[in-house]
């Protein structure tokens, strides 16, 4: 499962985070474009730990990553303080900058063969993955689809419930299978969400070829991992027959990072570099010629 985990996770680190840390919009904590300038580097140790057995040295190159993480989640309430602001949108993009630091901590742990709160290792190993994915790049699709829906309902409803799912999942995993099916439940119904609103998006306002497909391949394949994950769930809960942790990881996993992350993240620098000014996927409004 390793060979399988350790190349997604590292590309959550490269290019999933420092790609959604420039497509934030409103205020910007101090410091946190420094930060996503230099998270490739700060990535490389965490990177290396993936690839080394299970040792001292394996758990110190992780912890480095692990500090880079509690930095960015420290951006949180520092962007708090200058919004002000609770909105549902808002939420989204609060839980993207903590997540990862969840996903640093279950790195450490891992890597030194500690069972962190009772997890058993290859839980920790597909929590890192889960919180760089899951955790950050929902989080912020579901933030960036809410702003560019105008806050409509079911956009608050996505930048509402996809936090919410991640977080009641890892509350399952302290009480039992069944919250942590809730928690899946919630999180789907989240998910679908944005993937409506992504469809939505590739209607009104993809002009191109290439971001229209991006945009639909991110919201088709995450219908599919979802339900995926829906299915896990619930044999864990029931006992019905599901797919094993491994091939979980082989279909669930990488359709997320590839087809859902990566294609959402790439269509929506695509609509940022259309309209770099505003720094949201709005269409401006034409202007009006004023009679001299």
């Amino acid at each position: 499962m390793s060979v399988l985990v350790a190349p997604v996770v590292m590309i959550g680190m490269f290019w999933v985070v420092p790609t959604g840390l420039a497509l934030l919009d409103g205020p910007r904590p101090p410091g946190l474009d420094r930060l996503r300038r230099v998270w490739p580097l700060l990535a490389v140790p965490g990177a290396l730990s993936l690839w080394l057995p299970r040792s001292g040295l394996s758990a110190g190159l992780a912890a480095v990553y692990a500090l880079a993480t509690l930095v960015l989640a420290c951006g949180a309430p520092a962007r708090l303080m200058l919004t002000r602001s609770l909105r549902p949108r808002e939420v989204a993009v609060l839980t993207a900058l903590t997540a990862p630091s969840v996903a640093g901590l279950a790195l450490v742990a891992e890597r030194a063969a500690y069972p962190l709160l009772g997890f058993d290792l290859d839980l920790l190993a597909l929590t890192v993955p889960h919180f760089h994915f899951a955790g950050f790049a929902a989080a912020l699709v579901a933030g960036l689809v809410c702003r560019a829906s105008e806050d409509g309902p079911t956009a608050r409803f996505a930048a509402l419930s996809v936090p919410a799912g991640t977080l009641l999942v890892l509350i399952g995993y302290f009480v039992d299978d069944w919250a942590e099916l809730a928690g899946a439940l919630v999180l789907t119904a989240g998910m679908a969400a944005v993937a409506v609103l992504t469809l939505r998006e590739r209607r009104d306002l993809a002009a191109d070829g290439p971001t229209r497909a991006l945009l639909a391949v991110s919201a088709l394949v995450l219908v599919v991992t979802m339900l995926l994950a829906l299915d896990w769930a619930l044999g864990e809960a029931t006992g019905f027959p599901h797919l094993d942790l491994t091939w979980m990881a082989a279909t669930h996993g990488l359709g997320n990072a590839l087809g859902f992350a990566v294609c959402a993240l790439l269509a929506r620098r695509r609509l940022r570099a259309r309209d770099p000014a505003d720094g949201s996927t709005i269409p401006a409004r034409p202007r009006t010629e004023t009679p001299a």
